[in-house]
């Protein structure tokens, strides 16, 4: 094998920008959340660092990514298998599926920090309300039972790839499954005893969507996993649809509550971050400005329906990152060309309905396997461990009760 040095260097470069997402995302939450609520939430992303990388390098990297479909060596199409457990068998010069340019320990480090994002981004729906034990649990089999499976059926050369599903940064792998485990987290778990005060410090809100918008030009550029003209249109997409969602939000708030909300452009912003995802190297800039403005729209008024039905989704995981995910994996079945990606398809727009068609039925799947799953974990792990925290431990805060540390100190 031969290395592109400037592919490897890139690469490794996005790796650590996706890595910077999690703490991103801490932070995001953390301003999100009451005073005595903070440090609980943050953990449920940190921990994610450790304890997913553990389980990648077991046996997680191997089920998404080691054998196929077409030659009948992964478990029907649906999962892998084992041969790279522990990374056995990978050498220096093993190159990567995607790009043979790039060690495969290259590629493993990247898609390992997909794997630890993902699950920390349901984590905002039941904020305030689950203990710990059961995050744990619900974290690993959350990994095995949705995540694992989508990543090998989408990218690993599994059914869905098999179809001719396209998903370019992840907006069924990531953003769909977890914003709809989310839902069904909500919907498990019920609504929260003691009333929240948050956001506590919008400025920490604020600091997490500068680390996550940051991070995102790894997590969707880096998905081209060389460096090109492709790579280049992906970076472009990514800001064009996060600043046109974000000012369409805005705009909106303003209008409805009469004054323009800093926490409403922020929300935008990652919600076209989510959207433009799936799609980020398959459409043009013109195309990117159009997603964004459809995200910060139906975004917004998912949120509102969400409000009205009563759903406890603390953080909004449904309304912006399993919407988001869901119109961008649609829209990108609409306005999907080749003329801004050579090896991908052409959309809906482009003449061809059959993508638009598949695209639609893999967000259909995937929203139905997410939820009938994570609903079935939350059952189960609640037959081993109580999985919501009681009435005392919520007025006490999840920091004190669950964890016996303060963020804040009294009177300070």
């Amino acid at each position: 094998m031969t290395i592109d040095t400037g592919n490897t260097a890139f690469m490794l470069l996005c790796s650590s920008l996706v890595m910077l997402m999690t703490p991103g995302l801490a932070f995001f939450y953390g301003g999100l959340v009451g005073r005595k609520n903070v440090l609980a939430i943050m953990i449920q992303s940190f921990v994610s660092l450790g304890w997913t990388t553990i389980l990648w390098w077991l046996f997680g990297f191997s089920l998404c990514f080691s054998g196929d479909l077409k030659s009948g060596t992964d478990f029907f199409g649906i999962v892998g298998n084992l041969d790279w457990a522990c990374l056995r068998g990978i050498t220096l010069d093993t190159p990567a599926p995607v790009n043979p340019s790039i060690p495969l320990f290259v590629f493993c480090s990247y898609q390992m920090m997909f794997a630890i994002i993902t699950p920390a981004l349901i984590t905002g729906a039941f904020t305030n309300r689950v203990t710990f034990k059961a995050y744990m649990l619900f974290l690993t089999g959350w990994l095995i039972f949705v995540y694992f499976p989508f990543v090998h059926m989408v990218w690993g050369g599994g059914i869905l790839a098999s179809w001719g599903v396209l998903d370019f940064a992840g907006g069924i792998v990531v953003h769909n499954v977890a914003g709809i485990a989310a839902l069904a987290s909500v919907l498990y778990v019920g609504k929260r005893k003691v009333a929240d005060r948050g956001p506590h410090s919008i400025p920490l809100v604020a600091l997490g969507t500068g680390l996550l918008w940051f991070g995102w030009y790894g997590f969707n550029a880096g998905s081209e996993f060389r460096v090109d003209s492709v790579t280049a249109v992906a970076f472009l997409n990514t800001d064009v649809a996060a600043s046109f969602a974000a000012v369409t939000w805005l705009c909106i708030d303003w209008i409805t509550n009469k004054k323009p909300k800093f926490l409403g452009l922020l929300t935008g912003a990652v919600a076209g971050l989510a959207t433009i995802t799936p799609a980020a190297g398959y459409v043009s800039p013109a195309t990117a400005a159009i997603i964004g403005i459809v995200a910060g729209f139906v975004c917004f008024y998912a949120v509102a329906l969400k409000n009205k039905l009563g759903w406890d989704d603390a953080l909004d995981v449904w309304g912006v990152h399993g919407v988001g995910g869901l119109i961008g994996i649609i829209l990108c079945g609409v306005f999907a060309t080749t003329a801004f990606n050579p090896a991908g398809v052409n959309g809906l727009l482009h003449g061809n309905p059959r993508f638009f068609l598949v695209e639609c039925a893999a967000v259909l799947i995937s929203s139905a396997w997410a939820f009938v799953f994570t609903i079935g974990m939350l059952w189960l792990i609640n037959r081993i461990t109580p999985v919501k925290v009681d009435e005392a431990g919520e007025t006490a805060g999840l920091d004190s009760s669950l964890h016996g540390e303060a963020a804040y100190l009294e009177g300070v």
